[in-house]
């Protein structure tokens, strides 16, 4: 039986290849599939990127790409978040210490409105300590209360109960006025894909009942969750991860690529590495140079695709003939800034943004 199902399988793969003009080889590698012009387009590529010159880390790269991920149940998201917000009394904003900005979804704003808020600047053990302090700074300085936090370990979790009272105080001593005394805080927690929401809630409820998993988009449903903590009762609802339709400038939707909460699927995975590959040359980061036994000549004389393969050969990621399989050591560079191998990383300076609001004032 399983012979004949493996003789009809041959059989209706042979009867396609002949409306396509004559029988196919089966055998043949994926590399030997693609049809000829697919091939030279993708050597043509791989021959412009060798020939570029190295350049610094801006908003305009010839490796630069327009990156958009906007699935159907987002802008569904959108819609509950916006219809559950009467249902809660605060709004507890997760962001990424490495992009806060970028992190940040822009129509939450309009949405939120003067709802009371709490930005949690998550994940920033992986995030340069320095800019992490400054950036919490500087959302002070615009009146939202921020706080930072590592939901795997829970470093400065126990924080998040006192600044949501602190927001809350105003409501807290209406409601005591009014004998409403130990009444529970409803509090929604949003933020864009893989950010760390689902992670933040267990971490904080000591449950495990919300999905969490290293990919994007995992989250699709509302989920209600109970803490308690210093007799404070919290209930706290979890919302799916939400980007919006469109990146207006085209770093960000880099940036938010390089950390992992676009998927990988939408991208060209090996420009998504030698965009990373400008920005950590520009930054002269120690820990990134000793990683790969980089010198500064590598690093100076080489353009983005010419290091990109230096560090492929220096893993030992080569293909036949010796050449450097340079398409591994793409996914092996992301992985490895995304876990904090290459050092604790910030792509945006708070500095900078200081710097542009001035001039804006100006």
């Amino acid at each position: 039986m399983k012979n004949n199902k493996k003789g009809a399988i041959k059989g209706k793969r042979e009867r396609y290849a002949q409306k396509r003009g004559g029988k196919q080889d089966y055998s043949r590698s994926s590399e030997q599939k693609k049809p000829s012009a697919i091939k030279a387009q993708h050597a043509q590529a791989r021959k412009e990127r060798r020939d570029r010159k190295p350049v610094e880390y801006t908003g305009k790269s010839e490796n630069s790409q327009y990156i958009q991920w906007f699935p159907g149940h987002m802008t569904r998201t959108k819609r509950k978040i916006e219809a559950d917000l009467k249902l809660v009394d605060a709004v507890a904003e997760i962001i990424d210490a490495r992009v806060p900005l970028a992190s940040r979804n822009p129509d939450l704003d309009s949405l939120i409105g003067k709802k009371p808020r709490v930005i949690l600047m998550n994940k920033c053990d992986l995030a340069d300590p320095r800019e992490t302090k400054r950036w919490t700074a500087y959302f002070r300085a615009q009146g939202i209360r921020a706080i930072e936090l590592n939901c795997k370990t829970g470093s400065g979790i126990n924080n998040f109960v006192g600044a949501v009272r602190d927001v809350l105080s105003d409501k807290i001593e209406a409601w005591a006025a009014k004998g409403m005394v130990n009444r529970s805080l409803r509090v929604m927690v949003v933020g864009i894909p893989n950010v760390g929401k689902s992670t933040f809630i267990n971490r904080i409820s000591k449950t495990s009942k919300a999905k969490t998993e290293d990919r994007p988009g995992v989250t699709r449903g509302n989920q209600w969750f109970t803490l308690t903590s210093g007799g404070v009762s919290i209930d706290l609802l979890d919302t799916p991860g939400v980007l919006w339709p469109r990146f207006d400038d085209q770093s960000v939707g880099e940036k938010l690529a390089f950390t992992g909460a676009v998927k990988d699927d939408v991208t060209d995975t090996e420009q998504l590495a030698l965009r990373l590959l400008e920005f950590l040359r520009s930054c002269d980061l120690t820990m990134f140079k000793d990683r790969f036994s980089l010198s500064d000549e590598d690093i100076a004389d080489n353009a983005a695709y010419e290091l990109l393969g230096v560090i492929a050969k220096k893993r030992g990621m080569l293909v036949s003939g010796g050449e450097p399989d340079t398409e591994r050591a793409a996914v092996m560079i992301l992985d490895e800034f995304r876990s904090a191998k290459l050092g604790r990383i910030t792509l945006e300076s708070c500095n900078n943004r200081e710097e542009q609001k001035s001039d804006e004032n100006a």
